[in-house]
Protein backbone atom coordinates (compact mmCIF):
# COMPACT_ATOMS: atom_id res chain seq x y z
CA UNK A 1 0.00 0.00 0.00
CA UNK A 2 0.88 3.69 -0.86
CA UNK A 3 1.19 6.09 2.04
CA UNK A 4 -2.00 7.65 0.82
CA UNK A 5 -3.86 4.44 0.65
CA UNK A 6 -2.58 3.98 4.21
CA UNK A 7 -3.75 7.22 5.58
CA UNK A 8 -6.91 6.59 3.38
CA UNK A 9 -7.29 3.01 5.59
CA UNK A 10 -6.84 4.86 8.84
CA UNK A 11 -9.88 7.72 8.03
CA UNK A 12 -11.90 4.91 7.09
CA UNK A 13 -11.03 2.84 10.49
CA UNK A 14 -12.63 6.48 12.04
CA UNK A 15 -15.37 6.59 9.80
CA UNK A 16 -16.24 3.39 10.50
CA UNK A 17 -15.90 3.82 14.33
CA UNK A 18 -18.05 7.93 13.63
CA UNK A 19 -20.72 5.24 12.16
CA UNK A 20 -20.64 2.94 14.93
CA UNK A 21 -21.10 5.35 17.48
CA UNK A 22 -23.92 7.60 15.88
CA UNK A 23 -25.68 4.17 15.14
CA UNK A 24 -25.12 3.85 19.32
CA UNK A 25 -26.57 7.28 19.82
CA UNK A 26 -29.72 7.31 17.39
CA UNK A 27 -31.09 4.18 19.37
CA UNK A 28 -31.09 5.73 22.33
CA UNK A 29 -32.63 8.71 21.17
CA UNK A 30 -35.38 6.96 18.97
CA UNK A 31 -35.93 4.69 21.59
CA UNK A 32 -36.77 7.63 24.02
CA UNK A 33 -39.05 9.24 21.71
CA UNK A 34 -42.64 8.87 22.07
CA UNK A 35 -44.16 12.14 21.98
CA UNK A 36 -42.28 13.22 18.53
CA UNK A 37 -43.69 10.42 15.77
CA UNK A 38 -42.44 12.23 13.01
CA UNK A 39 -38.97 12.73 13.94
CA UNK A 40 -38.46 9.04 15.49
CA UNK A 41 -39.66 7.91 12.64
CA UNK A 42 -36.75 9.66 10.78
CA UNK A 43 -34.72 8.72 12.95
CA UNK A 44 -35.74 5.14 12.71
CA UNK A 45 -34.62 5.47 9.10
CA UNK A 46 -31.83 6.98 9.25
CA UNK A 47 -30.65 3.81 12.06
CA UNK A 48 -30.79 1.20 9.30
CA UNK A 49 -29.10 3.83 6.83
CA UNK A 50 -26.65 4.16 9.43
CA UNK A 51 -26.01 0.20 9.73
CA UNK A 52 -25.44 0.40 6.20
CA UNK A 53 -22.73 2.85 6.00
CA UNK A 54 -20.76 1.00 8.46
CA UNK A 55 -21.16 -2.31 5.88
CA UNK A 56 -19.97 -0.04 3.28
CA UNK A 57 -17.36 1.54 4.89
CA UNK A 58 -16.04 -2.25 6.04
CA UNK A 59 -16.18 -3.30 2.85
CA UNK A 60 -13.63 0.00 1.77
CA UNK A 61 -11.19 -1.05 4.51
CA UNK A 62 -10.99 -4.72 3.55
CA UNK A 63 -10.49 -3.88 -0.25
CA UNK A 64 -7.39 -2.04 0.56
CA UNK A 65 -6.33 -5.28 2.47
CA UNK A 66 -6.95 -3.75 6.14
CA UNK A 67 -8.95 -4.52 8.65
CA UNK A 68 -10.91 -2.69 11.56
CA UNK A 69 -10.94 -1.41 14.35
CA UNK A 70 -12.56 -2.58 17.40
CA UNK A 71 -10.80 -0.82 19.77
CA UNK A 72 -11.88 2.59 17.95
CA UNK A 73 -15.48 1.31 17.35
CA UNK A 74 -15.67 0.04 21.15
CA UNK A 75 -14.48 3.50 21.91
CA UNK A 76 -16.77 5.13 19.85
CA UNK A 77 -20.34 3.34 21.20
CA UNK A 78 -19.46 3.90 24.54
CA UNK A 79 -18.80 7.60 24.26
CA UNK A 80 -22.46 7.27 22.50
CA UNK A 81 -23.97 5.45 24.94
CA UNK A 82 -22.44 8.00 27.86
CA UNK A 83 -24.20 10.95 25.78
CA UNK A 84 -27.22 8.82 25.59
CA UNK A 85 -27.24 8.60 29.38
CA UNK A 86 -26.74 12.28 29.72
CA UNK A 87 -29.51 13.26 27.47
CA UNK A 88 -32.19 11.02 29.89
CA UNK A 89 -31.80 13.52 32.32
CA UNK A 90 -32.16 16.84 30.45
CA UNK A 91 -35.87 18.23 30.44
CA UNK A 92 -35.92 19.44 27.15
CA UNK A 93 -33.88 16.30 25.89
CA UNK A 94 -35.75 16.10 22.89
CA UNK A 95 -34.47 19.40 21.41
CA UNK A 96 -30.98 19.06 22.35
CA UNK A 97 -31.18 15.48 20.76
CA UNK A 98 -32.05 16.81 17.29
CA UNK A 99 -29.45 19.83 17.60
CA UNK A 100 -26.93 17.07 18.32
CA UNK A 101 -28.23 15.35 15.88
CA UNK A 102 -28.09 18.18 13.31
CA UNK A 103 -24.06 19.04 14.80
CA UNK A 104 -23.51 15.35 14.68
CA UNK A 105 -24.67 15.50 10.87
CA UNK A 106 -22.06 17.66 10.14
CA UNK A 107 -19.31 16.24 11.54
CA UNK A 108 -20.00 12.99 8.99
CA UNK A 109 -20.35 15.36 6.48
CA UNK A 110 -17.05 16.58 6.75
CA UNK A 111 -15.48 13.27 7.52
CA UNK A 112 -17.34 11.28 4.36
CA UNK A 113 -15.71 15.20 1.80
CA UNK A 114 -12.13 14.36 3.48
CA UNK A 115 -12.76 10.82 2.25
CA UNK A 116 -13.74 11.76 -0.98
CA UNK A 117 -10.88 13.73 -1.81
CA UNK A 118 -8.12 11.67 0.14
CA UNK A 119 -9.97 8.38 -2.14
CA UNK A 120 -9.55 9.99 -5.49
CA UNK A 121 -5.92 10.75 -3.97
CA UNK A 122 -5.03 7.20 -3.81
CA UNK A 123 -6.79 6.08 -7.01
CA UNK A 124 -9.14 4.58 -5.17
CA UNK A 125 -12.55 5.93 -7.45
CA UNK A 126 -14.86 2.73 -6.02
CA UNK A 127 -14.25 3.73 -2.35
CA UNK A 128 -15.01 7.69 -3.54
CA UNK A 129 -18.41 6.63 -5.27
CA UNK A 130 -19.38 4.79 -2.32
CA UNK A 131 -18.33 7.70 0.16
CA UNK A 132 -19.90 10.41 -2.32
CA UNK A 133 -23.78 7.97 -1.34
CA UNK A 134 -22.94 8.41 1.97
CA UNK A 135 -22.14 11.88 1.92
CA UNK A 136 -25.74 12.44 0.26
CA UNK A 137 -27.56 10.81 3.02
CA UNK A 138 -25.55 12.38 5.51
CA UNK A 139 -26.65 15.85 3.47
CA UNK A 140 -30.71 14.41 3.39
CA UNK A 141 -30.43 13.70 6.97
CA UNK A 142 -29.08 17.15 8.27
CA UNK A 143 -31.23 18.78 5.72
CA UNK A 144 -34.21 17.41 7.50
CA UNK A 145 -33.25 18.00 10.57
CA UNK A 146 -32.41 21.81 9.54
CA UNK A 147 -36.26 21.52 8.18
CA UNK A 148 -37.53 20.17 11.12
CA UNK A 149 -35.74 21.30 14.45
CA UNK A 150 -38.39 24.56 14.76
CA UNK A 151 -41.23 22.80 14.35
CA UNK A 152 -39.68 20.25 17.24
CA UNK A 153 -39.01 23.22 19.15
CA UNK A 154 -42.91 24.85 18.94
CA UNK A 155 -44.04 21.28 19.42
CA UNK A 156 -41.95 20.71 22.99
CA UNK A 157 -42.66 24.33 23.95
CA UNK A 158 -46.36 23.94 23.41
CA UNK A 159 -46.43 20.57 25.06
CA UNK A 160 -44.11 21.74 28.24
CA UNK A 161 -46.45 24.82 28.11
CA UNK A 162 -49.75 22.55 28.91
CA UNK A 163 -48.29 20.37 31.14
CA UNK A 164 -48.11 17.26 28.76
CA UNK A 165 -45.93 15.22 28.04
CA UNK A 166 -42.70 17.33 26.27
CA UNK A 167 -39.29 15.24 27.36
CA UNK A 168 -39.79 12.61 25.15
Amino acid sequence: MTNRQDRLAQWLRDAHAMEEQAETMLNAQASRLENYPELRQRIEQHIRETESQAERIQQCIERLGSSGSAMKDAGAKMMAFMQGLGGMFAGDEVVKGAMAGYAFEHLEISAYTALIAAAEEAGEQQIAAVCREILREEEQMADWLKQHLPNVTREFLAREETGGPAKR
